[in-house]
């Protein structure tokens, strides 16, 4: 491999200096780093048999599991990109990724063996016992420019759009970390979020099998089992979303597990409320905030420990090798100084663009930087805190949704004329749905109907929590609907 960011290079160096040292603890079963290795060779080796070559996509179907590693370093050794599929999605999203991303293979665990065979669609299928075939692989020239991931992410428009990200965005973003929450090889890495988001591989793990540490592998997350093993493997860092704390928080044993060994714990994908971030004080960890998204592998600002106290709320400042900008919402001209404006980023870790998708790419970037869409106060020190977003975005349990997509959906049904999704607070989730929907003249859909309908087109955490009938949206004189009136209507139905 010619490139020297290429991430197929860390689990061989590993392999060769820590060939014993365990890389993945999962259910009492350990791998090694030379097993990883080897794991990787095979899986590549019957990725080439397969007819997967450099620049070629390779989908997944999976909860977290050593062979999905094996299959990521797998492609990274080819050129190949990585494209991990949601198995929370409904039949018909997974179908959409497959005919959008093209693989060359799907490659599927057997517990989502049915919900492949309801996605359907001609892709080339592989089993990951499959992935196993005797022999080394090739060599590639892989370059640092190469992708290694495709990751789809939700769009405003109400179709998923597939993030490129290249192994340069992968090396630049863990750096970046490494030299603001550092991890050591003899760090042990608590992983419980999901492998088909970005932050269940470029936040910690891809980061800790580079320094040659442990990470502790969770097929699924689970807060007692989760508070369990911290004391059980001496778990010293960690990553989730607000969510996975607040579970962890309210869980029995959480008064009585011990936490001792947990030097830093990480917190991204939505704000940590403030109560929640004292709760786990109390416990004597500090919460490291911080804030990233896809496009940028994800990370951008962060809220060291020694500032989590005074700073409460706040996401950070930038990473370093990340710069960010404030624009003005209504010049677009850049701030100086405290201000508020959407939240501008740049930096070897903002990928090169969306998949096949050229006027997406121009409408996220302008002059170097990327249009993040959220907007941000910063203060006086430089600490950025989110205040809100332009786009219309609900973050659910840590789950991006755009109400768009959701829109859409219910815009199919026969009897709905117009529909609305905004995003209200919501006590364990962080936020969730709720819908309004105008009825065509004549035509009758009760509201458990239209969630039902949803439901059945949807992942389960984009189904609102409710749908409201009403007579008409609220519109502006240009036709827009009015979301702040219908988020009024909400507020005033509780009191």
């Amino acid at each position: 491999m010619s490139g020297e960011l290429t991430i197929g290079r860390w689990i061989r160096d590993r392999a060769r200096t820590t060939p014993t040292r365990v890389a993945i603890d999962i259910q009492d079963a350990r791998v090694t780093y030379a097993e990883l290795d080897a794991l990787s060779d095979r899986a590549a080796a019957q990725l080439v048999a397969t007819g997967v070559g450099r620049g070629e996509r390779v989908a997944s179907l999976t909860g977290n599991h050593p062979a999905h590693v094996a299959l990521l370093f797998a492609c990274a050794k080819l050129g190949a990109a990585l494209v991990p599929l949601s198995w929370r999605l409904a039949p018909v999203e997974i179908r959409y990724q497959l005919d959008d991303a093209e693989p060359a293979v799907l490659v599927v665990a057997d517990e989502y063996r049915e919900l492949d065979e309801a996605a359907g669609g001609s892709t080339q299928r592989l089993g990951f016992g499959e992935l196993d075939r005797v022999g080394a692989p090739p060599a590639v020239d892989v370059r640092d420019d190469d992708a290694l991931f495709l990751i789809y992410t939700s769009g405003t428009t109400g179709k998923p759009k597939g993030a490129v990200l290249t192994h340069a965005n992968t090396f630049w973003t863990s750096l970046s970390f490494d030299r603001t929450c550092p991890i050591g090889d003899r760090d042990v890495v608590l992983q419980v979020l999901p492998q088909y988001h970005i932050g269940g591989w470029n936040v910690q793990s891809l980061l800790a099998w580079w320094a040659g540490a442990t990470v502790v592998l969770e097929p699924t997350f689970e807060p007692e089992r989760a508070l369990r093993l911290i004391g059980e493997r001496r778990v010293t860092t960690m990553m989730g979303v607000p969510a996975t704390y607040l579970f962890m928080a309210e869980d029995p044993s959480f008064a009585r597990a011990d936490l001792s060994s947990l030097r830093l714990a990480v917190v991204g994908g939505a704000p940590m409320p403030e109560s929640l971030l004292e709760t786990w004080s109390e416990r004597g960890v500090e919460i490291v905030q911080g804030y990233g998204l896809t496009e940028a592998a994800p990370n951008v600002l962060c809220l060291p420990p020694e500032d989590a106290s005074r700073k409460l709320g706040f996401a950070g400042r930038p990473y370093p090798h990340v710069d960010v900008a404030l624009r003005d919402l209504e010049s677009g001209a850049l701030l100086e100084g405290p201000a508020t404006g959407e939240l501008l980023v740049r930096g070897p870790n903002v990928f090169p663009g969306y998949w096949r998708d050229p006027e997406a790419t121009a409408a996220a970037c302008a002059d170097g930087w990327l249009l993040t869409g959220d907007i941000a106060e910063r203060d006086e020190e430089g600490y950025y805190r989110i205040a809100g977003r332009l786009k219309d975005l609900v973050i659910s349990g840590g789950e991006n949704v755009y109400p768009a997509e959701i829109e859409d959906v219910l815009h199919a049904h026969p009897a709905v004329a117009e529909a609305a999704v905004i995003g209200i607070p919501d006590e364990r989730w962080g936020e969730v749905c709720v819908a309004y929907v105008a009825l065509r003249p004549g035509a009758e859909a009760a509201p458990d109907e239209l969630v039902e309908w949803c439901g059945g087109r949807l992942a389960r955490f984009k189904v609102p929590r409710a749908v409201n009938v009403v007579d008409a949206l609220p519109r502006s004189g240009i036709g827009k609907v009015l979301k702040g009136e219908l988020r009024a209507a909400w507020e005033g139905a509780r009191r």
